[in-house]
């Protein structure tokens, strides 16, 4: 069977940029694929984007399945990474089953986040294509702050993401770290590297489709808005309450009428 990340190995040979967005529901995965991005991560940011949760940590294996499942609909020929929730994975036999039930769900690869070189093995074992996440970890992390700006932790951090890619990781997401460091472990490891406030010497670049689209009025420095859709779905809201008050809709283009002479049996 041939690995779904095989593109991407060979994407990073010819320094052909890997574009990859989120995506929760079915709609939006369709007009994803459409455009042409290459992969679609259902991440677990799922949780504070979509469901109103605090943080990462609350979402579970049946949000993830349900998700992905909607965006396998949507976008039937994607190659669909998904992430494994919060203390899903903590043995390599917790890893595989979970990993099993987001690839029954429509994944093709599975992403976690540490440094889990034993995670890897085993799942590669089981022809189980993973995405592995240095650098900030939201699931742990409870400080959203760049990571490897310190001699030491960079060099961990290039150690780790060695270690991982000698483990049989088929993608590797790094999130928020210097540009000089994602450059390192970018040329270090045969993986290749997907970034998300990493710089631009990554293989490829992740952004939350929501932060794309400006859900809300919070934006992030490594983020780039393309529309302001929050601000439009709040003039779309109040023009239809105001419609619905003032009872200018529904018009007459918005009804049906019966045939004059079933109305006059009527």
């Amino acid at each position: 069977m041939r690995r779904k990340s095989a593109r991407f190995f060979e994407m990073k040979r010819r320094r052909a940029p890997i574009a990859v967005l989120t995506a929760y529901d079915a709609p939006t995965a369709k007009a994803e694929a459409d455009a042409g991005v290459d992969a679609i991560l259902v991440g677990d940011s799922v949780g504070v984007t979509m469901l109103g949760y605090a943080s990462e940590r609350a979402v579970t294996l049946a949000d993830m399945r349900h998700h992905i499942g909607a965006v396998r609909r949507g976008a039937p020929d994607a190659v669909i990474i998904g992430d494994l929730p919060y203390l899903t994975y903590e043995t390599p036999l917790e890893a595989v089953a979970s990993s099993r039930l987001l690839i029954e769900a429509g994944a093709d690869i599975v992403k976690f986040e540490g440094f889990r070189a034993d995670l890897v093995e085993a799942l590669a074992a089981e022809s189980i294509e993973v995405c592995c996440h240095l650098g900030l970890e939201p699931q742990t992390h409870e400080q959203k702050r760049i990571k490897g700006r310190q001699a030491e932790d960079a060099a961990r951090l290039v150690r780790d993401a060695i270690a991982l890619d000698k483990a049989g990781m088929a993608m590797l997401v790094l999130e928020l770290i210097p540009e000089e460091v994602a450059g390192r472990v970018t040329q270090s490891v045969h993986a290749p590297t997907i970034g998300i406030g990493a710089g631009r010497l990554t293989d490829g670049q992740v952004l939350v489709i929501t932060d794309v689209l400006g859900f809300s009025e919070k934006n992030f420095r490594h983020n780039r808005r393309y529309e302001e859709f929050g601000r439009l779905v709040r003039a779309a809201a109040k023009a239809y309450v105001r419609d619905v008050h003032e009872k200018t809709f529904p018009g007459e283009d918005n009804i049906v009428h019966m045939d004059k002479d079933q109305l006059a049996g009527f």
